[in-house]
């Protein structure tokens, strides 16, 4: 008996159809998995067996083939045990249903009850896109696609529960879709800016970076907030639409860390990996190719404290994906891309003691450790950190003070109105924000008068600015007037987002 049963796997962060093929034949008993199957894969042939017989079912004692197609593509992880089984139970005769129009995905514990797995939301995406009437998931797997319209998803506990509801021996129970906008709503939000005391130009530049989605780096002596500050910035972004929050949650739930109760993501991602993290921590790769932090902040905040800290090569590997924002990953195990649309966020210290140019603490560096300390972040990589904010020591009278300034609420309003504003402006050009600006996109919605032109005439050759940062320039200005509801670049606009641009002078060139 030949029994064909729809699967799904997932390469990257896109799902594919799966077809798993058994065939039951009399001849020497044996339990064969081919199509190129991993580890994991071939060791589903005890957890199956295992499983159907704790289920009260009868396990054939033949020739058993199950074939995962195509064959051409190798196939990981425990995904395929629930449709293996339920291949096999088909092809004995124990299940008589039509499922052509059904798929089947879930990893079988020994007792017969499904384990929930990584990827789920990416391969329910590809099950709508085959045109599937029905995907079976395991429940611990539900929060996290209850959202998704376009299919029916029944959630499964166990193997005996899937037959019976196969044999129309108990009623299906389907997931209730959730509104998303209710989750967001009833999501709370992160540090508010009313509790950061002074810092009044970092707040100011941070709310820029996020009205814009530009990269932002703050340099400053230590305990003067810089990470407070970043913690902060996810509280003044806008929420992430739906279809950012299913392309997010499709990243975490294929590298294994969504939480199974929240489900869906409803914040943009803050992730903060340590100094010491290697390159493959950052960009991804493995045995089993899986994103790094880059790819897991997409649409979100990727904040990298102790900037200088980091190994060169892992500061390096930040240049290709923050200008094209994707990166490629390619291992002996095969290539996947991830996203990484990412707002970059970075601190350091001025020099090793942490206290050069500081108002309150005395630097104890000379200017060789200051100069070498400070040239572990290469030009074109501080080229492509579009704002530059100097964060210095809280005063007492400041901090002493019992109001923190505005509240992220309020900041947050000005953030999304001026998102909206952008995203109509560039409706029809294929991008979202100022930041993916391209130079033919700056000709017709940055245009700079006479006046305009001069200041940067003077001050490209005061600072000694490069081609990009120069172009950072006029997209930071942009940003700064969409915020001011100007429809024109206005002088200033122009001056205050040239006052971003010189810190890396003050520092890089002079120290």
């Amino acid at each position: 008996m030949l029994a064909k049963i729809n699967s799904l796997g997932f390469e990257g962060i896109e799902g594919y159809h799966v077809v798993v093929e058994v065939n039951i034949a009399n001849g020497i008993p044996a339990f064969d998995v081919v199509g190129l199957p991993g580890a994991t894969v071939r060791e589903s042939r005890e957890r199956v067996k295992a499983a159907i017989t704790n289920s009260n079912q009868i396990f054939p004692i033949k020739r058993i083939t199950a074939n995962l197609a195509p064959a051409d593509k190798k196939k990981e992880g425990a995904i395929y045990d629930l449709p293996i089984a339920l291949g096999v139970l088909c092809a004995n005769g124990a299940i008589n249903a039509d499922i052509s129009k059904s798929c089947f995905i879930g990893e079988l514990s020994l007792d017969g009850s499904v384990r929930g797995i990584r990827g789920v939301i990416a391969m329910l995406v590809e099950a709508i896109n085959q045109g599937f009437d029905k995907i079976y998931i395991p429940s611990s797997n539900k929060n996290e696609v209850a959202c998704i319209n376009g299919i029916e998803i029944i959630p499964i506990d166990n193997l005996v529960q899937l037959i019976k509801i196969l044999n129309a021996k108990e009623k299906t129970v389907t997931l209730k879709v959730v509104d998303y906008r209710t989750l967001v709503e009833n999501s709370k939000s992160h540090i508010d800016f009313s509790h950061i005391k002074g810092q009044f130009m970092a707040k100011r530049a941070l709310e820029i970076a996020a009205a814009g989605g530009h990269n932002l780096l703050m340099i400053g002596p230590p305990g003067s907030g810089k990470t407070m500050l970043a913690t902060a910035l996810s509280g003044i972004m806008p929420p992430l639409s739906f279809d950012e929050a299913l392309e997010v949650t499709k990243i975490h739930s294929i590298a294994g860390i969504l939480d199974s109760e929240e489900g869906i993501v409803l914040k943009r991602p803050f992730r903060s990996p340590h100094h010491t993290s290697s390159s493959i921590a950052l960009t991804g790769g493995g045995s089993k190719v899986r994103p790094g932090e880059i790819s897991l902040a997409h649409n979100g905040v990727l904040f990298l404290d102790e900037f200088p800290e980091f190994q060169r090569q892992v500061l390096e590997a930040l240049r290709q994906p923050l200008e094209d924002g994707v990166i490629t990953v390619s291992r002996a195990s095969g290539t996947a891309v991830f996203p990484s649309n990412i707002m970059l966020v970075a601190s350091m210290n001025p020099c090793p003691c942490g206290h050069y140019g500081s108002s309150t603490g005395q630097c104890t560096c000379n200017r060789s450790q200051i100069s070498r300390y400070l040239h572990k972040i290469s030009g074109p990589l501080l080229d492509r950190l579009d704002i530059h904010v100097e964060v210095d020591s809280v005063p007492f009278s400041q901090l002493s003070r019992m109001d923190g300034g505005e509240k992220s609420e309020d900041i947050a309003k000005r953030v999304a109105k001026a998102r909206a504003v952008q995203q109509g402006r560039y409706k029809d050009e294929g991008i979202y924000r100022n930041s993916q600006l391209q130079p033919v996109h700056k000709n017709k919605y940055c245009k700079l008068d006479d006046e305009g032109l001069n200041i940067l005439k003077q001050y490209f050759s005061r600072l000694s600015l490069s081609a990009r940062a120069y172009d950072r320039v006029i997209k930071i200005a942009r940003t700064i007037a969409d915020l001011d509801d100007s429809t024109n670049i206005e002088e200033k606009h122009l001056l205050e987002a040239l006052q971003y641009r010189t810190l890396d002078r003050k520092y890089w060139v002079n120290g």
